[in-house]
């Protein structure tokens, strides 16, 4: 297979098992690019990039602009908050109006779930969605993917702990589709305020005790708690979520096994995960960070070629 079998990048559930795969090797491809003396190449030369961000991302943000630039696109950066969306303006004008100025693609996070599929049934341009809601976050799932088969050497049959805030996280929605579709074993954990009732019919194990979750697991995917999401408090404080789900060393160092650390970020050092288990050797966080500039050139490749054969019949 050598082409996608979507037009637009809008979650996980829309892709199959080969479009994954073809990411993830197409990403190989383009790592090795980036880690040359001279890491652009002129393969996007023609297409303009929009990314618009209504919510605040630095890093995915900067990943994509970071790709876009490697690939040697035009690039239009748009920040709602410095936009007419503050005056009323809605999407759907917004992006006409980018649109006018004959945009390829758009890159888009938006605070609300469906945003990017909405577009991409009113605009015609190739859609990236850079995180819904807290619906999907495909690009991260795939660079966790990639990392994990980087580090593992695949990911059929690997066992992979997602663990902290299940319920506001577009990061384990997008996993979790992802890492089943590919033959990966998947377990969530967390305080039972912050699991969906609903994980079990996605095939996922649920567990609510951290050292039984990385006891069974090949990689732990630990997740920020998302207070910006949150309009109750889902438990008690800090320090009590923190001594419950809090990964540290001590953790580690009683395991029979190593285990692979990931964070898709900002780390909340000290909570979620201490800084010595974060900087240690078990850690792949730096490197999802590398990875997610490759998978995101490949994401962007991919979908330009589609476009282009698209309209050229």
């Amino acid at each position: 297979m050598s082409e996608l079998s979507v037009n637009h990048l809008l979650g996980i559930k829309h892709l199959n098992a080969e479009d994954i795969q073809l990411i993830l090797d197409t990403a190989t491809q383009f790592k090795e690019v980036i880690n040359r003396p001279i890491k652009k190449v002129p393969t996007l030369r023609d297409i303009t990039i929009a990314n618009l961000f209504f919510e605040n991302s630095t890093r995915t943000r900067l990943s994509f602009e970071l790709a876009e630039k490697r690939l040697s696109a035009d690039v239009i950066n748009f920040s709602a908050a410095s936009s007419s969306v503050k005056k009323g303006e809605t999407l759907i004008d917004t992006v006409n109006n980018i649109l006018a100025m004959k945009v390829d693609m758009v890159v888009m996070r938006h605070p609300n779930p469906g945003a990017g599929e909405f577009l991409a049934q009113h605009v015609d341009a190739s859609i990236v969605n850079a995180g819904d809601g807290a619906h999907e976050h495909p690009t991260q799932a795939l660079l966790d993917a990639f990392s994990i088969r980087e580090a593992l050497g695949t990911l059929e049959g690997i066992k992979v702990a997602i663990i902290g805030d299940i319920v506001h996280s577009r990061v384990a929605l997008s996993n979790v589709l992802l890492l089943k579709k590919m033959g990966a074993e998947v377990m969530v954990c967390g305080p039972t305020t912050l699991v969906p009732k609903h994980m079990h019919t996605l095939g996922v194990r649920v567990e609510h005790n951290l050292q039984t979750a990385i006891e069974w697991c090949d990689v732990a995917n630990m997740l920020r708690v998302q207070h910006e999401r949150q309009d109750i408090n889902h438990f008690p404080s800090i320090a009590e979520y923190r001594a419950q789900y809090g990964l540290t060393m001590d953790h580690l160092d009683a395991l029979d096994k190593p285990i692979v650390i990931m964070h898709p970020g900002p780390i909340n050092r000290g909570v979620e995960i201490t800084s010595e288990v974060a900087d240690s050797e078990h850690s792949v966080i730096l490197d999802q960070v590398q990875n997610g500039v490759a998978v995101r050139m490949a994401v962007l490749y991919l979908l330009a070629e589609k476009r282009k054969l698209k309209n050229s019949k």
